[in-house]
């Protein structure tokens, strides 16, 4: 009787156990469907043409934006950037700097006008085909499950199989082999979901290299540098600088230092341009300029002009 009563108690035990896997199991499949079945607020219109980029210039023509029920972000803002030009995005938080690149990339719809891209509305043409043309460093990237070369390579169209010599290739540019020549597996180590084996500033080289190899004529960068200590950020400048030879650039910085030797910055406050010119001229506007008194407040007096 004992051993009867045993085995009926382990093998009740065991099939609760197997209940909770399977209420489990439906749980994760009934969040997973309710993903699944979500509308996309953005979708390609009817019969969408692909967008086709000759030379790169990006143009805000007075866009209106503003997040659901709050007040409008951006009211006919408007910012031309010719092609080849490398523009910094600078203002106090807030003020609408990421939310202008999630726009180019159209993550994000404007509520009126529109964005120009070689003078063709990115709303009407297919999201794959725009973000074909768009490299995207962001300030937090997200790895995949796989290998640091299968990472580098996702994304370009065609490529099955990471192209090793662009891997090395790249990875040297963007100063990730110094990093990968002390893992076991080199550029075959596995970085865990999310990346979570690499520290943030690792993340951010293996990401501009991604975007190195993808090579498409506009890119951004969104704080681009902001998990690296001074020593890295040093070295992945000069990655920064060989990643935007030859591109449109757009980089979104709190760190005036960064990007003090673009063509042009451009400061955004309360949603609007208030002020915009190189480095020195926005330096010569006075103490009352938004970017002076910011370059101040970074600088503390110390560093020079």
């Amino acid at each position: 009787m004992l051993f009867y009563a045993t085995t009926v108690v382990t093998n009740l035990g065991e099939s609760f156990e197997h209940l909770r896997s399977a209420s489990r199991g439906l749980g994760r499949c009934a969040k997973f469907a309710g993903i699944a079945a979500t509308v996309p607020e953005i979708v390609d219109r009817p019969a969408a043409p692909p967008l086709r980029v000759a030379n790169g210039a990006v143009e805000f023509s007075h866009v209106r934006f503003a997040y659901k029920d709050r007040a409008p972000l951006f009211d006919d803002l408007h910012l031309a950037i010719g092609a080849g030009e490398h523009v910094g995005l600078v203002g106090p938080s807030g003020s609408g700097k990421t939310t202008l690149t999630k726009l180019v990339l159209r993550f994000m719809d404007v509520d009126a006008d529109s964005i120009l891209v070689d003078g063709q509305d990115i709303s009407r043409v297919s999201q794959r085909s725009l973000r074909k043309q768009v490299s995207f460093v962001p300030q937090d990237p997200q790895m995949l499950h796989r290998s640091i070369a299968e990472n580098i390579c996702c994304g370009i169209e065609g490529m099955r199989v990471p192209d090793l010599d662009l891997v090395r290739e790249v990875g040297r540019a963007a100063h990730v082999e110094e990093l990968v020549n002390r893992l076991p597996a080199g550029y075959d180590t596995v970085v865990g979901e999310r990346g979570v084996k690499l520290s943030g500033g690792q993340r951010q080289r293996v990401a501009i290299a991604q975007a190195m190899a993808k090579s498409a004529p506009i890119l951004i960068l969104d704080e681009a540098t902001s998990a690296l200590d001074s020593e890295s950020e040093l070295l992945v400048q000069e990655a920064l600088w060989k990643l935007m030879a030859g591109s449109t650039a757009l980089v979104v910085a709190h760190r005036l230092a960064t990007i003090a030797r673009l063509d042009r910055i451009v400061v955004i406050d309360g949603g609007a341009v208030v002020e915009q010119g190189s480095h020195r001229d926005l330096l010569d506007l006075g103490p009352e300029g938004v970017y002076g008194r910011l370059w101040r407040h970074q600088s503390g007096g110390f560093l020079a002009a």
